[in-house]
Order: structure tokens, then sequence, then C-alpha cells
């Protein structure tokens, strides 16, 4: 507690401090002639040095600008920009004391009979109500640079080491081209790939649903959305590039990236195929498809849906073989009716040994566990997304957001484990192969209808959405488990194990909007949830007399049903002021659980009903266009699932028999989160802290119990009082001068909770404490140089109460070098080197090591060609080793991975086409 004083304390400082050095640029802008003020013209201020936008603002109803502003001795240009007016600039000397500029009096602009001549420069921002919109031509980025590049020189945005990004502080969470996504909401491909030169503005907003969209709600979330409106001059045409390269050790990689855009059409086909551990696709100037590069890839997952994967020293788990195809199309089907849809191919051959090494602490004595595994697993993946919208007319909205999904999967294991006391007697041990086959088929759609009425503020959403899920596998297992220290009977198996699951489920949720007055609104929603699924397996042992599985066997054989009901009526109001916007609801909440088993001839049920108050608040504070609090709050409830209550035994893992307990409680979690971000344009810095974190009142754990030979009997039980929670604090600051630009960044992050678990009948508890800060700092020279040291370290902390051991530590040291030269012309090197350090990895496995990149591009022919040579692990050093502290164990792990290869590819850019140089072209000829 008192370190969490001292935080405060620190911040309360910081804050005051900082308010010291602040001053305040004010004035009134009217109609010269009127005298009327004019409300939103853009004010902002540039260096005259370079014209870099340091702070901006837009004008309130009454005219009145104010800007909060950093002291700087250096002079500065006000420019004002507004429709149909003349543009307005002045020259202040300085910003040392605070200035009232009076009143700003706008000359109209030149008007003739027919139109209005507007000579006035396109300002570099502009604010239309909740949009933030940067337009792209008045920020300098190399020729061929992509849209990447260029948000990193809008003002306020950052992208940090890991490819987060954030506007005024608030974290990116979607980014779309022209209002739609571009294969996925991440925008990921988008950024890396779309050219800048075809960008136009840059509108950055809050991050919404459908729902709210429609509705005109304020955003539920506190994150930020981008949406890249593309020039109208190079919206048509083929654009894009392709890659191929081939390289030591049978090492290959090839992508591709062709778009086709008109106007609201477009179509974008993607692949890529490499055995060098990319599961996906990114074509980054640097390094590609490179696995373990430094920047953010785009990856699919086993159901082919695309999630990024960040930066991870030491790469992936294994070694993959993996390929990619896909197609966008977006569209408007009709007027006001636009369209996205997406499906994509994947294919990934994964080859992999590991071996790992884990004390579990016990009352009755620690006990050691080591394995060996070999695997193998071939996945394919089928999917498909869209996004379609429907304007019945102009009051009446259906959007309708399907998903479908199949995949198919082959996988071998071969392991081995042996388990001994603290004696190093041998206490078990198994040797296990296993063939197995899967099938998994989903579907899901949400459909929101909206409906707007002639009273502002009165507006009807439902949201209907349905889920359909199919998984069979079939599983040949051939293991021997052998038990030393008691009685308890070898287990043999050799059996083919078929399981299915199926999933329907199906929620509708109603919500009416009634003004009460201009800023406030009277919500009632309506939620009501059906999910029915049927689980089970077949067990058949290997029988030599006919050669097949054809023996039943009952102990694993079962069949299970579960019916869940969620009914929430709740109420609450929505007040939406132009500083600050707060919801509030509450209302009570059913759940029922119907749930049998049908094991050995007897069907076993039990019927729940569970009744909890929900309640959920939010509130979102503007003190500034870049200061903001933004609190949420929520209590609910989690049902058990049906496995953790029906009292039947699954025998499926000859090591572990678990059981439900008829008599266990839903989870009540209260979840609570906060935030305060600050960024100054003029000093180009920003700061920032959170915390957040679940407290649960009730909470469902195992519980579990040994035998002398360590063969586990685990159940369920509820417990209180256990928390986890974290909390945070950064700081980054930009400077620049003349050529040279410089970042520095500070983070701070602590997870700290509390655990409670049952062992061999004995409570104990489990408190933990994660340290982590980091440290990052960025140079550039011009466009020719970018040097970004990083060092991060972790601490973990585990103090236990009740148990065998009183506590158990580790830490981390990471430290990364990343250079990219841009010199001489048409040049490219970069570097990426990274030292990792683990202080408590076990003995046999590896404490430390060093990953180092490097790549080396050539650009020709009008840059349309670049040729590379890339070498991954230069030091052949790379390994994963890691280790994982929970409250009952530490495990240490170590897994294959890519080592040292060199490649050479090849690039090619199809260009977009530019109208204005083709008719350039032509009248030359």
């Amino acid at each position: 507690m008192p370190k969490n004083w001292f935080i405060l304390l620190f911040i309360f400082c910081f804050v005051t401090v900082t308010a010291q050095k602040t001053i305040h640029l004010k004035g009134t802008i009217v109609d010269q002639d009127s005298r009327v003020p004019i409300e939103s013209a853009t004010v902002y201020l540039t260096n005259p040095k370079d014209s870099t936008v340091i702070e901006y603002t837009i004008s309130q109803k009454n005219g009145t600008f104010d800007f909060a502003l950093k002291k700087s001795n250096g002079p500065v240009i006000l420019k004002i920009s507004f429709v149909a007016y003349q543009d307005y600039k002045v020259t202040i000397k300085n910003l040392m004391t605070s200035q009232d500029l009076g009143i700003i009096g706008l000359q109209p602009a030149a008007q003739t009979l027919d139109e209005v001549v507007i000579k006035n420069e396109t300002p570099p921002i502009r604010i239309k109500k909740d949009t933030l919109e940067f337009n792209a031509a008045s920020f300098k980025v190399r020729p061929d640079a992509n849209v990447e590049a260029l948000l990193k020189q809008l003002p306020g945005v950052e992208i940090d080491a890991e490819g987060k990004i954030t506007v005024n502080g608030k974290e990116v969470n979607q980014i779309l081209v022209n209002g739609k996504p571009f294969f996925d909401r991440d925008g990921k491909i988008a950024l890396q790939n779309l050219p800048s030169s075809m960008i136009n503005k840059v509108q950055v907003t809050d991050t919404k649903t459908k729902q709210e969209e429609k509705t005109g709600a304020v955003a539920a979330s506190n994150n930020a959305s981008i949406n890249l409106t593309i020039d109208e001059k190079k919206n048509k045409g083929w654009f894009g590039k392709v890659m191929a390269g081939a390289g030591s050790s049978n090492r290959y990689e090839s992508s591709g990236l062709v778009n086709y855009f008109n106007n609201n059409r477009k179509i974008s086909v993607l692949a890529s195929s490499n055995n060098i551990n990319a599961t996906g696709f990114s074509m980054d100037e640097i390094f590609d498809n490179m696995g373990g590069g430094r920047n953010s890839n785009v990856w699919m997952g086993d159901n082919g849906s695309f999630f990024v994967n960040r930066r991870r020293f030491g790469g992936n788990t294994g070694i993959t073989q993996s390929h990619l195809a896909g197609v966008n199309y977006a569209d408007e089907w009709r007027k006001d009716s636009p369209l996205a849809l997406s499906y994509f191919f994947s294919e990934a051959n994964t080859r992999n040994n590991s071996r790992t090494r884990q004390i579990n602490f016990l009352p009755s004595g620690n006990y050691e566990t080591a394995s060996e595994a070999s695997y193998k697993n071939v996945a394919t993946a089928h999917n498909f997304s869209g996004d379609i919208e429907w304007a019945i007319d102009s009051t009446f909205t259906v959007v309708m957001e399907p998903k479908w999904s199949r995949t198919l999967g082959q996988s071998t294991n071969v392991s081995r484990q042996e388990s001994r006391d603290a004696l190093a007697q041998l206490l078990n041990e198994s040797n296990a192969s296993s063939i197995s086959e899967n099938t998994a088929t989903s579907f899901e759609n949400s459909t929101t209808f909206t409906k707007s009425f002639r009273r502002k503020g009165r507006n009807v959403a439902l949201v209907f959405y349905q889920e359909h899920q199919q998984d069979d596998a079939q599983n040949l297992v051939d293991s021997q488990t052998l038990f030393y220290q008691n009685s308890q009977p070898d287990d043999v198996r050799n059996q083919r194990n078929t399981s299915y699951n199926r999933v329907n489920q199906f929620s509708y949720d109603l919500k009416f909007y009634e003004p009460v007055k201009d800023s406030l609104r009277w919500v009632n929603n309506v939620y009501h949830e059906f999910t029915n699924e049927k689980n089970g397996r077949d067990s058949q042992e290997f029988d030599p007399v006919t050669n097949d599985f054809t023996q039943a066997n009952p102990l694993l054989t079962n069949a299970m049903r579960t019916k869940q009901q969620v009914f929430r009526p709740t109420t609450g109001l929505v007040l939406e002021k132009s500083v600050w916007n707060a919801s509030f609801n509450v209302g009570p909440q059913w759940s029922t659980l119907n749930a049998s088993m049908d094991y050995l001839g007897v069907t076993t049920p039990t019927n729940r009903t569970f009744f909890v108050p929900y309640v959920e608040a939010t509130l979102n504070l503007r003190l500034s266009k870049s200061r903001n609090i933004w609190a949420t709050y929520s209590y609910d409830n989690e049902l058990p699932r049906g496995s953790q209550v029906l009292p039947v035994e699954d025998l499926a893992n000859p090591l572990n028999t678990t059981i439900g307990n008829p008599n266990l409680e839903a989870s009540l979690r209260h979840y609570f989160y906060v935030s305060f971000r600050d960024f100054d344009y003029a000093s180009r810095s920003g700061y920032g802290f959170y915390g957040g974190g679940n407290v649960y009142p009730n909470q469902i754990v195992s519980a579990t119990t040994f035998d002398a030979s360590r063969k586990r009997t685990t159940t369920y039980t509820n417990v209180s009082g256990t928390y986890n929670s974290w909390t945070g604090l950064y700081w980054n600051k930009t400077y620049k001068k003349e050529a040279h630009k410089f970042r520095y960044e500070l983070r701070w992050a602590m997870n700290f909770g509390l655990s409670k678990g049952i062992t061999d009948g004995n409570a104990f508890e489990a408190r933990t404490v994660t340290l982590n800060p980091r440290v990052n700092f960025t140079y550039e020279y011009g466009e020719r140089l970018i040097i970004n040291p990083s060092y991060q370290f972790t601490r973990n902390i585990t103090e236990y109460t009740n148990y065998v051991v009183n506590a158990a530590t580790n830490y981390l040291h990471r430290v990364n070098l990343q250079t990219t030269l841009f010199w001489p012309t048409n040049w490219v090197f970069g570097n990426d080197f990274g030292y990792t350090y683990n202080s408590n990895i076990a003995d046999g496995f590896r404490k430390d090591f060093y990953l180092w990149n490097t790549s080396l591009a050539y650009s020709f022919y009008q840059k349309r060609f670049t040729a590379k040579v890339k070498v991954y692990d230069v030091l052949n050093q790379n390994q994963n080793a890691t280790r994982t502290i929970t409250a009952t164990a530490i495990r240490d792990e170590e897994n294959v991975v890519l080592r040292r290869y060199v490649m050479f590819s090849l690039t090619y850019k199809l260009a977009p086409l530019d109208k204005e140089k083709q008719k350039g072209r032509r009248q030359r000829r």
C-alpha cells in the first residue's frame, strides 16, 4: 500500500510542476463584416523552420479558442482556416507568457455569380465534431513510403517498438480503408502494404460498435479507430507487389499482394508460402516475412482468422511450413449500402521436439516431472467473413456480419514422461504415442437492426447473434503408464477414441433510447441468451482377435448435454455532454444451467438456477482534446461448466481423474478500470497512468489430491477474496532539431494478485507480483538513419501462505537494438539485435541467448525492383527456453526453433496508377 501512495504522490507532483510551466494563447474568431462568431474554424500553430504542426484546436460556438502550451522562447506561426474564408496567418515571437489575441476577423473568400473561389491552403488538421482529420499531403514522407511511415509523422500519433498505435494516448484497435476493413479490421496489411502516396485523409474517431454508430450513442470502449481515405485521382487502377526468395538449408519464402481499385469497388488478392515460421502475411520493407523480425506480423489463427502477433524473442515453437491465400472484395451494392467480403485459405505443417522439467509443490513433499515429446501437425483452414449494410431508408438500417470457418487437422505425438520424489525415487512413468484427426466447422452471424425516429435521440436497436459449432475428432492412443509407489494398477491403453462437440447459441440484445433532455437519454435494455451443447466420447479397445478396435470401453465412453439460459433486463441513463459523458445500467440477471451425463448406463442430471444483480457504468471525461480520464465498472457472474458440476468421473487422462462438484456456485466478479492520459503537442510529449482488476467474492478453483505415485484426482470448489489487478505508468517525448529527431519512452507496469487453491485437503494462498519497467529510445537523422535501442526488465515474485515453500522468484533481462540505414541512395541496411537472459532456468536449460537478424536491400529500375539478402540468427544462438511459475509448480520448457539461414529475394512493385501523370505523358507525346 505505501508503494501505491508513493506512486500517486509522484504523479501529483509531476502534474503540478508541469502545470506551472503552462501558458495560454487565446482569441476570438468572427466574420470580418458581420462580426458573427465563427464556430469550428481550424486553428493551429506551426514551426516556421519546417512547418511542422506544434498544436491545434477548433473554435467554439462563440468563436473562442484557447491553447494550453508549454513555455517556448522561439517564434511560432498561428494559422486559421475555415471553408469560404481567406486564411489568416500571424507570427508570434515567443510563448513565454500568456497572450490574448483579442478578436480576429476573417475575410470572406472572393466570389463569382456561380461559385465560391477558395484560395486558402488546405490545413494539415481539421476537427469535425468527433472526428480528427489529417491532410496526408501536409506531412512529408519518403516517396516510396507505406502508410505506417505516414502515421508516424502525424502529431499525436505514436507507434511503439511492438507496433501498437496510439492517438493522443488512446490505443487504436481498428483501421479501415474508405470506411471498410482491408482484409481485417486490425489493418496491419494496409499499413505495411498500401503506399502513403495514395492516401488523401487520415480520420481518427472513437471506436464504436455497429449499434453505437447507427444510434449516435457515445462509444463504450476506450479505443480509437483510423479510417484511411484514398485520393480520388489514385482510386482507380492496379497496384501491389510480389516477392520470392531462396536461401540456405532449403529455406524459401514468397508473398504477393495485388489490388484493383475502381472508386467504391476494391478487389485485393494476397498469397504467401514459406518454411521460415512466418505463418501469416507481412511485406515489411526490411525483413519481409522473416520470423522473429522487428515488426508485428499478421498471423493466421487455427480457424483461419487473422490476429496480430507482437515481437517474440526466440521466434515460434517448432518449425512451420505455411501456405496462405486470400481475397478481399469491397463495393457499394446499392446506394448508401456498402459491403466487404473476405476469404482465406491457409495450411500449416509444423514439427517440434520439446522437453520439460517441472517441480510440483505438495504438502507431503515435492516431486519433479521430466518429459520429452516429438510432435507433427498438418492443419488446413478455410475462413470467410462479411460486413454487409442495407440502408432501407434514411432512418432504418440493417447490418450483417457473418463468419464461417472450417478447419481440418492431422497430428502425431510421441512422448515420454517420468516423475520422481525428492530422493529421486521413481513414482510413475509413461510412454505414449497418438495419431489424431479432427474437423471443426463454425458459423456465426451478428445482425444489427437500427431505427431512428422523428424525435432526435429516440432510437431502437436490436442485435441478433447466432453461433453454431461442430467439432469431430478421432484419436488412436497407444500408451503405458506405470505406477511404482502403491498398489495402483498400471494403465495400458491401445484404443480408438471418437469424440464430438455441438454448440448452438442464440441471443438478442434489444435497446430503446428515449431522450429526456438534450444531453440525457433513458436506455432500456433486454438481453436474452440460449446455449445448447452436446458432447461425448466413444472409446473402443483394440481386439487382437478381430485385429481392429471393436471392444467397447464403457469407462471412457460418455455423453453430456448442457442447456444454459441468461435473461437480463436493465435500465439506465446515458449523459452526453461536450466535455464528458457517462452511462449507468442496472438490473437483475437470471441464469439457469441444466446438464446431464450418460455414463455406465446411468444418467446423472443437475438443474441449477443462479440470480445476481448486474451493474455496468462508464465515465469519459475530456479535460481537453488531448487530456482524458476514462473509467468503467461492472458486476456480473460466470456459470460453471456442466463437467464442473456433474459428479461423474472422467478417466481420459491416465494421470489425472476429474469429477464435478454438484454444489458448485457461479463465479462472481467486480471489474474496474481507470486511465488518465495527456499529450502536449508543443513539447511533443505525453504521459499517462492506468489501473484495473478483477475482485472475486466467489471464484471457481480446482482442488487436487495425490496418491503415493502422484496420480491426481481433481474436483472443483468455490473460494472467496481472490483478485488479480494491474497498473502502469508511461511517458514519452519527441524532440526535433533540424534533421535530428529524438524520441524517448519510459514505461512501468505492475501486476499483482491473490489466488487460492486446495492441494491434498490443505488450503493455500499465493500472492503474485510482476514488475515490468521498460525503456525505449529512437534517434532519426533525416530520412537516412534510424537507431532504436530498448531495454526491458521483468521480475516475478510469488509468496505462499500455508504451503510447502515460502516464495518463488525469477527475473528476465531483454535488450534490443534496431538500426536502419537508408544510404547510399537506393540502399537499405537493417539490423535487429536482441539479447535475453532468464535468471532461474533449471540446470540443463540455457539461461541466455542472442538473436541477430540483418538485411541489405538495393532498389533499382525506378525503385520497382528490390534485391535483398537477409541473414536470420547470424550468431546461430536462437533458442526457446521458458519458465512458468504458478501457484503449485515451476515449469521449464524448451522447444525446437528456427536457426541460422541466409535468404536472397527479389521484390517487384506494381505502382499505383496516377491519372495526372498519365495525362502529362500523353500530352508530351
